[in-house]
């Protein structure tokens, strides 16, 4: 008899996985839901072990998914069928990664899989689709849950867009000062250090320190190139493993300034999610571990973690989050209100836009104070490096002159 992994919730809330025979996926999924479980998935074994064993895949556009399920949502309030729907819009997609796992997706649903098995299936959907896709199918209501969920991916693109051209005039700022820097200190420096050995003239300590930096750098440049793209792949590898991501979430958490801009930007993303997972119909339970699984923050998880298990014993969401030491009190706060009210969605959304604003404004803030600083340092750089070059000049000027 086929064996098949289940993740399913029961009463309490509590999230379980196992292995279960049955003779279809249909069958086992008819009986944990008479028995009263919530199921979230229900795969082949083979295919899941596969998947826990084998490389992992790359997460779709999300700009070009948001237009997809904006089609998608489209076509199924014309009453279209979700076959007919997708089989429409795979071949329409401009982008072909998306494209086959759309094709994939139809697939499953051709074979009898529900809409929301068949997304999680492909691995690369994000978790709150996938749970929304779930919450659609089981009040009857999918397109109005979609909806909701465009709604949020427009929000979340937007703040993410914003940040990103906040940050594109001081990254190229920084590359053109470093390449001036790097032109000065291994081209120019070093052709003024043959024009003064030609001319056998004494220099001062200034010049001469300068020159000695030129001469090495010039000496070691292409090395020194190599070795900072290997470093920079090095890293980026590391900070992609379970302790290197969490090592880096923690060191950005710390850094003045830079820290409480981050934290709140997680913050934000997070109520931004599980408000939307509420509104949409999902149980708490659900929708604090489909929220936690989305932050791509480790440190948030981790805590997080620890808030759904105190949720599950009977606590309150914001006396579970008061207790990991790391929400910021503002928010604490306005949560218990949502929560005392029973406004608790509401209040959620109303968290993350003030976060979102909070962060756009200092971030705004730090950018205007680094411009000015990366400004003076350039200058002050350029003028030691002309004063120095330029000084030994002007003493063999006053030593020729009658």
């Amino acid at each position: 008899m086929p064996e098949w992994t289940l993740k399913y919730a029961d009463a309490r809330g509590e999230v379980h996985q196992q292995v279960a025979e049955a003779d279809s996926e249909r069958e086992l999924r008819d009986r944990l839901t008479e028995q009263g479980y919530l199921v979230y998935s229900i795969k082949p074994r083979s295919e899941s072990v596969a998947g826990s064993i084998g490389p992992k895949r790359n997460k779709v556009n999300l700009e070009k998914f948001l237009i997809f399920n904006q089609q998608f949502v489209t076509l199924v309030r014309a009453g279209l069928p979700i076959l007919k729907s997708l089989d429409l819009l795979s071949e329409r997609l401009t982008d072909p990664k998306l494209s086959k796992y759309i094709l994939g997706v139809r697939e499953e649903v051709k074979n009898g899989a529900l809409l929301s098995d068949a997304f999680a299936r492909q691995n690369v959907f994000p978790p709150i689709y996938v749970t929304s896709v779930l919450a659609g199918e089981r009040s009857g209501s999918l397109a109005d849950v979609l909806e909701r969920y465009i709604t949020y991916q427009k929000l979340s693109l937007s703040v993410r867009r914003k940040l990103v051209v906040s940050l594109i005039y001081p990254a190229v700022l920084i590359c053109l000062v470093v390449g001036l820097v790097v032109f000065l200190v291994t081209y120019v420096v070093p052709n003024f250090a043959e024009l003064y050995r030609n001319m056998d003239a004494e220099l001062p300590a200034a010049t001469q320190f300068l020159i000695a930096i030129g001469t090495t750098a010039r000496s070691y440049v292409l090395g020194g190139f190599v070795a900072l793209i290997v470093g920079v792949f090095a890293f980026r590898y590391w900070a992609r493993t379970a302790a290197g991501g969490e090592a880096v979430d923690r060191f950005l958490l710390k850094v003045p300034g830079l820290g409480e801009v981050w934290l709140k930007y997680q913050v934000a993303q997070f109520s931004r999610m599980l408000g939307t997972l509420l509104i949409g119909g999902i149980p708490l339970m659900q929708a604090l571990n489909t929220a936690a699984e989305s932050l791509g923050t480790p440190v948030l998880k981790k805590v997080l973690t620890q808030a759904v298990k105190l949720v599950r014993e009977g606590q309150s969401l914001s006396s579970s989050l008061r207790t990991t030491e790391i929400f910021p009190s503002l928010s604490l706060d306005m949560i218990e209100v949502g929560e005392s009210t029973g406004a608790l969605p509401a209040m959620l959304t109303s968290v993350a836009e003030f976060y979102e604003e909070d962060v756009s404004t200092r971030v705004t803030g730090l950018l205007s104070l680094i411009e000015p600083i990366i400004m003076i340092v350039m200058a002050v750089f350029v003028g030691f490096v002309l004063v120095s070059l330029y000084l030994p000049i002007f003493s063999l000027a006053d030593s020729i002159r009658p």
